[in-house]
């Protein structure tokens, strides 16, 4: 499928989206961003599982909503934010995300859509939503040269 003539996928079950997940994390490299937005329960943290396990990252991934950051430790290191429960932006200043942001590792941002003024320029943009039956309708939107570079030569399948 020609990601930008669809723009979007749809998945049918969670394994789908983990092994859509995987798929990029073979394209991903240290400085990367990726935000990831849609609803509650939709599958944004499904898909930092995927991105984790495509890293080689073996550690169990669950969403850091509470703790807003968790990093797993690996030869690139994933930086998962949640920012779901910030109030204000400062609060993401505060606990240095521009070093992360421009570090050493991947930066995943569950939420991302919340903070858009602090997200680099150059990042990929994964959108989730309800389709029908259970489905997910994935919507992938990369920003900046790299990302439509990496994005289009991804093979889907639907």
């Amino acid at each position: 499928m020609d990601i930008f003539k669809k723009n979007f996928i749809i998945s049918t079950s969670e394994q789908e989206t983990l092994n859509l997940a995987e798929k990029i994390a073979k394209l991903i490299k240290p400085g990367d961003v990726i935000s990831i937005n849609g609803e509650l329960g939709t599958g944004k943290t499904c898909f930092v599982k995927g991105l984790a396990k495509g890293m080689g990252i073996s550690q169990i991934i669950t969403s850091p909503s509470f703790i807003i950051l968790k990093i797993y430790h690996n030869k690139i290191p994933l930086y998962h934010f949640d920012v779901y429960r910030l109030d204000k932006l400062f609060q993401l200043e505060d606990i240095g995300f521009n070093q992360f942001q421009y570090g050493d590792g991947v930066t995943v941002i569950e939420w991302g859509d919340k903070i858009g003024e602090l997200l680099s320029f150059d990042h990929l943009q994964v959108i989730f939503s309800y389709y029908e039956n259970k489905k997910r309708k994935i919507k992938i939107v990369p920003h900046g040269e790299s990302w439509v570079k990496k994005i289009k030569n991804i093979e889907f399948n639907n």
